[in-house]
C-alpha cells in the first residue's frame, strides 16, 4: 500500500515532469533520438519532383501507371534507465537526495520517449541487480517506474557499474538508448572498460548526479564524516589546510579520470547537481547532440 505522501510526489512528479516535456523536450527528444532505419509504407501515384528511384517498377507495369514506393522511419526505440540506487543516493544537502532528483529526471526522460511511442524499461542497481522492468509502452508503466524509483528499498549499499553494464548488454540483443544515471562514485578504472563496450552495442549517455557538499566542505572545524556504502566513519579537520588540499587534489583527480572514462568511451555525459534546475542540463544536452548530428 502506497502511503499518502508516496502517492503525492509521484503525482507531483507527473504533472511538473509532463509539462517540461510538452513544453519543451518531445521534439528534441524525437530529433536526436533516431529509429534503426526506413521501412517500406505504401505504394502511391508518382507526383512531379518525386525521385525516379523509388518509382516501383511492378507495380508501374501492372497498373500502367507510374507509382512510388514510400518510406517511413522505423521509429519506434527501446530506452533502458539503468539507475545507480546505492547507499550514497540517499543524500542531498540542498534541496532534494539524489534519489529524488534520478526519481524526476528519469520521469521525464519515459515521458519524452513514451510520448513518441517508445518503450522504457528500468534496471535498478548497487552491488547486485536490485530490480528489473522489461521496456514497455504507456502513462501506466511509466508512473510505475517513477514509483519503484522512489519506494523501492534495495538490498545492497555499494556501487558495481561495471556488473549493471554487463547485466544491459546480455538484456537487450538490439542496439537501445541507455542512460546511465548515478553519482559514479566508483573507481572510473573499475567500469571504464565495459563503458565503452556497452556504448558500441547501444547508444550510452552518462547522467551524473552530485551534490554541491561532495566537492567543497566549509570550514567547520572538527567533523565526522561517514561512507554510507561502507559504514567507514572519518574524524576530519576542515579548518586544517593541509586537509583542505589534499580533499581539493583528491576530488580534482577523481572528477579528471571520470572525464577520461568518458571521453575514451565516446559517452555523451550530463553534469546535474540537487541544488540546481535539471531542465537547464539537459536542454543544453539536447542542443549540443543535435548540432553535433545535423552540422
Amino acid at each position: 500500500m502506497l502511503s499518502p505522501d508516496l502517492i503525492k510526489k509521484i503525482r507531483h512528479i507527473e504533472i511538473h515532469t509532463k509539462r517540461l516535456v510538452n513544453d519543451s523536450f518531445a521534439g528534441e527528444y524525437h530529433s536526436i533520438f533516431k529509429g534503426r532505419g526506413m521501412a517500406f509504407d505504401e505504394v502511391r501515384p508518382y507526383q512531379y519532383g518525386d525521385e525516379i528511384r523509388t518509382i516501383d517498377w511492378n507495380v508501374t507495369a501492372r497498373t500502367g501507371e507510374p507509382y512510388v514506393k514510400r518510406y517511413v522511419e522505423e521509429r519506434e526505440l527501446t530506452v533502458m534507465l539503468v539507475v545507480d540506487a546505492s547507499a550514497s543516493e540517499n543524500f542531498g544537502s540542498i534541496d532534494r537526495f539524489k534519489r529524488e532528483l534520478a526519481a524526476e529526471l528519469t520521469a521525464v526522460l519515459s515521458f519524452a520517449a513514451t510520448t513518441n511511442n517508445d518503450k522504457v524499461g528500468l534496471l535498478i542497481f548497487t552491488d547486485q541487480i536490485e530490480l528489473f522492468i522489461p521496456p514497455r509502452k504507456g502513462r501506466k508503466h511509466v508512473l510505475r517506474l517513477i514509483r519503484e524509483l522512489l519506494a523501492f528499498e534495495p538490498t545492497g549499499k555499494g556501487t558495481d557499474i561495471k556488473m549493471a553494464l554487463d547485466t544491459v548488454n546480455q538484456i537487450l540483443k538490439r542496439r537501445s538508448i541507455v542512460f546511465l544515471v548515478s553519482d559514479f562514485l566508483a573507481e572510473p578504472a573499475s567500469y571504464s572498460k565495459e563503458l565503452a563496450i556497452t556504448n558500441r552495442r547501444h547508444d550510452v549517455i552518462a547522467v551524473e548526479l552530485h551534490d554541491p557538499l561532495e566537492d567543497m566542505i566549509s570550514d567547520v572545524g572538527l567533523i565526522t564524516l561517514e561512507d554510507p556504502e561502507t559504514g567507514e566513519i572519518l574524524w576530519v579537520d576542515t579548518s586544517s589546510p593541509d586537509w583542505r588540499k589534499a580533499f581539493e587534489r583528491r576530488t580534482g583527480q577523481w572528477e579528471a579520470a571520470k572525464r577520461k572514462a568518458f571521453i575514451h568511451a565516446h559517452v555523451d555525459h550530463i553534469d546535474i547537481s540537487t541544488g540546481q534546475d535539471y531542465t537547464a542540463p539537459l536542454t543544453a544536452f539536447f542542443k549540443q547532440r543535435a548540432k553535433r548530428i545535423y552540422r
